[in-house]
């Protein structure tokens, strides 16, 4: 029996969100160039995609790129948008065949407009696929994302589209770039790191987390497979007892 057979098919994350963490030191460690890394990770995401896609997770949201990667070596950026670009043209098939949805999140105008336009056409082709949908988070940051947010309501509140007191939760979840997915049930993050990095922040209010010292470049289907047992052994109460859970 394999760790994947011990998955219980109806206890599944709902929405599962990775922060793919790793590549540079990856390429460290074997003395070479740290976008060779981010190519090497590429591999991964094709193959965590599918494995989502095989145990029948709804929805999964990868970090691609941070409004804070923009800060890196210009020569790190520019290659990391041409894998992009690579990517989205060779993976269009494997979405089709899988039946799986694209679908991006972020500040999307920052983009090189060849990314731009590989990324429109992609979502474009897949828009009536409905096994998975897949979110890259490119050019995103959680903060900005809620400054966004902030400045959509306040126009229709000043507009008198929205009252004040109609401001909830429901209200900001409609405004989020996530509006359209679950909140986020687990957080993976591999490389051993402890931290959020500005991902999802409020999406991620109720989520479990779980930390894999994988580089992600070896982050493998067993590794996800890990992941998900994880979770399924954890009570998640949401601010109840443990009580009131098993009642």
């Amino acid at each position: 029996m394999t760790m994947k057979d011990n998955i219980n098919p109806e206890k599944l994350p709902r929405h599962l969100a990775i922060i793919m963490d790793g590549n540079g030191r990856w390429a460290k460690q074997k003395g070479l160039l740290r976008t060779i890394g981010h190519e090497n990770g590429t591999k991964s995401v094709k193959n965590t995609v599918e494995a989502c896609a095989e145990l029948g997770i709804q929805n999964l949201t990868l970090y691609a790129f941070s409004t804070e990667n923009w800060n890196r070596p210009k020569f790190e950026v520019e290659t990391l948008m041409k894998l992009l670009i690579s990517s989205l043209k060779k993976e269009l098939a494997t979405l089709q065949k899988n039946n799986i949805r694209l679908n991006a999140i972020g500040n999307l105008t920052n983009l090189p407009s060849k990314v731009q336009k590989e990324l429109e056409e992609v979502i474009e082709s897949t828009a009536a696929n409905t096994r998975m949908t897949l979110t890259l988070a490119l050019s995103y940051g959680a903060r900005e994302e809620l400054v966004q947010a902030v400045k959509k309501i306040s126009d229709k509140v000043k507009n008198n589209i929205i009252s004040l007191d109609a401001i909830d939760e429901s209200i900001i979840n409609k405004h989020l770039y996530t509006h359209n997915l679950p909140d986020v049930d687990l957080v993976i993050r591999t490389s051993g790191e402890h931290r959020i990095s500005n991902f999802l922040l409020w999406q991620i209010a109720y989520a479990e987390f779980y930390f894999s010292e994988v580089l992600w470049p070896d982050f493998k289907k067993e590794h996800l497979h890990e992941a998900i047992l994880s979770y399924q052994n954890r009570e998640r109460r949401f601010g109840k007892t443990s009580e009131q859970i098993s009642e």
